[in-house]
């Protein structure tokens, strides 16, 4: 609603305040070297490490195509990309300079963008989409009627398999370069990707990163995926494409001063969540203010 502020805010200098002077010197990618190369086929995903301090960059290659990109903790997967709550800390999209964030307890940065060639787009307050998750084959089969295997939720799973992960693992999805939002129903929306060829949304990694990206078996959601009017899946592929995810090492000295961000230091006034403490009405009035 215009003119209505947001919930979550901090003080300035804060969390979600940037170094973007930082950012913009990580962006730039003279002294950059190339660690990772490769392209995701249609249909298909693939996961791949990220290494704390590197830059990854997701690329369209031969024509527009959606992604859908999940994010782990390498070292404890149960850290993971939290949609929700980087919706509310950031909005509903991101772009250049935001952060997604991760769940509780540890709730900090996993990573931030430092570039997004579709920033400037007429449409850009909706493209790079955090409302929606990924399409899977049991919506699928509720809405449709028939089993089909290779839904982001499913190329998502192969994916992370070799890496120890499972099903359950598989989270709430940033859908890259997806143009999606509410309509004035407040329904959810999806509409054509606006991406071309050489489009691309380049993150820094504050952490040990996992990452695993989908392409969308609706590819550039040009046609309708469920209802009446539907294509095909066999319609849809003639609208799929790949993507392409380089992974850069950044020259050191652009690094100088920045360390890793570290978990959430809440330990609670009486042990973390109080579970042993005495209930609220009991307390002090000055403990019942807490740190307010």
């Amino acid at each position: 609603m215009a003119g209505t502020e947001a919930a979550y805010q901090a003080f300035p200098g804060g969390p979600l305040d940037v170094n973007r002077d930082f950012y913009d010197a990580v962006a730039d990618e003279s002294g950059r070297e190339l660690a990772d190369d490769f392209e995701i086929e249609v249909r298909s995903a693939r996961a791949w490490p990220v290494n704390s301090g590197q830059v990854c960059r997701i690329l369209q290659t031969d024509g527009p195509q959606v992604g859908d990109l999940n994010v782990w903790n390498r070292h404890d997967p149960r850290e993971r990309l939290w949609a929700a709550r980087t919706r509310q800390l950031q909005r509903a999209t991101v772009t250049t300079y935001d952060h997604l964030w991760s769940t509780l307890p540890s709730l900090r940065p996993l990573l931030t963008f430092t570039a997004d060639t579709l920033a400037d787009h007429p449409e850009a307050l909706v493209i790079h989409d955090l409302l929606g998750t990924r399409c899977d084959p049991y919506v699928n089969r509720m809405l449709s009627g028939y089993d089909f295997d290779y839904h982001c939720h499913s190329n998502l799973t192969r994916a992370v398999q070799p890496f120890g992960l499972t099903e359950y693992d598989v989270h709430d999805v940033l859908n890259v370069f997806q143009c999606a939002g509410l309509n004035d129903d407040t329904q959810y929306f999806m509409k054509d990707c606006p991406a071309r060829e050489g489009d691309y949304l380049e993150f820094f990694a504050e952490i040990d990163l996992l990452c695993a990206l989908s392409c969308c078996p609706g590819g550039d959601l040009s046609l309708a995926m469920w209802g009446p009017d539907a294509a095909s899946t066999e319609e849809q592929l003639q609208h799929c494409h790949r993507l392409r995810v380089q992974v850069f090492d950044v020259d050191p000295g652009r690094l100088a001063g920045w360390a890793p961000p570290q978990p959430s230091r809440y330990r609670g006034q009486n042990g973390r969540h109080g579970l042993h403490a005495t209930p609220f009405r009991q307390l002090p009035p000055d403990q019942q203010r807490g740190g307010a």
